[in-house]
């Protein structure tokens, strides 16, 4: 054989042996490429969770529940979610607020400020649906109201089932839990429990 024809033979199987590793290589990049765009589609788990939690989400929803429970002393009343008994001030009718922050009222009677996002109440058993509202503030916040009363908590109030702030006078007014009618229920103990007493304050606590 020739020397030219030899070197022509050998220069071939070099072409097909550089000819398969380069589709090797090829077949490798496009491996490569599709297993990394199908990493990147896929959303970890918590860049999909939610900012807020369930738990969170649960509390937020009883804070704004009302619901009906019979309470010892006064009978059938609005309670929350929770089951704490809520209050309205005789003086508020019509949404008036003279509850505040700046006085030191809601350190008391903590009030009922809808979340964020929120812009209802959520009416439960035995309630009137259609006396269930909102008042808004000069800035912009809701809270709840019932009847057109603002509803409030009572720190005095450490388990439920109890209302332990119902008659007593402070910031303007009497407080007393609600009936599902939407007025002040009555009770004639009231004036006699220890904590229905105005303290020398005047806060009533």
């Amino acid at each position: 054989m020739h020397t030219s024809q030899l070197m022509h033979r050998r220069g071939r199987r070099l072409l097909s042996a550089g000819a398969l590793g380069a589709a090797a290589v090829l077949a490798f990049a496009a491996c490569s490429k599709s297993t990394t765009a199908g990493t990147g589609s896929t959303s970890s788990p918590s860049s999909s969770a939610t900012s807020s939690s369930p738990t969170a989400n649960a509390d937020a929803d009883a804070a704004i529940t009302v619901a009906t429970a019979s309470i010892p002393g006064v009978g059938t009343v609005l309670v929350n979610g929770s089951g704490q008994t809520l209050y309205l001030l005789s003086s508020e009718k019509g949404g008036n607020l003279t509850c505040t922050d700046a006085n030191g009222c809601t350190k008391v009677w903590p009030d009922t400020e809808l979340p964020s996002g929120k812009t209802a109440g959520i009416a439960g058993a035995g309630v009137q649906a259609s006396l269930l509202s909102t008042v808004k503030t000069a800035d912009g916040k809701l809270y709840l109201t019932y009847n057109t009363f603002p509803l409030y908590t009572f720190t005095g109030d450490t388990k439920t089932g109890t209302a332990a702030g119902q008659g007593i006078t402070s910031f303007g007014g009497t407080w007393s839990a609600i009936t599902p009618a939407g007025a002040a229920a009555t009770t004639s103990s009231a004036s006699s429990s220890p904590s229905a007493k105005t303290s020398s304050s005047g806060y009533g606590y």
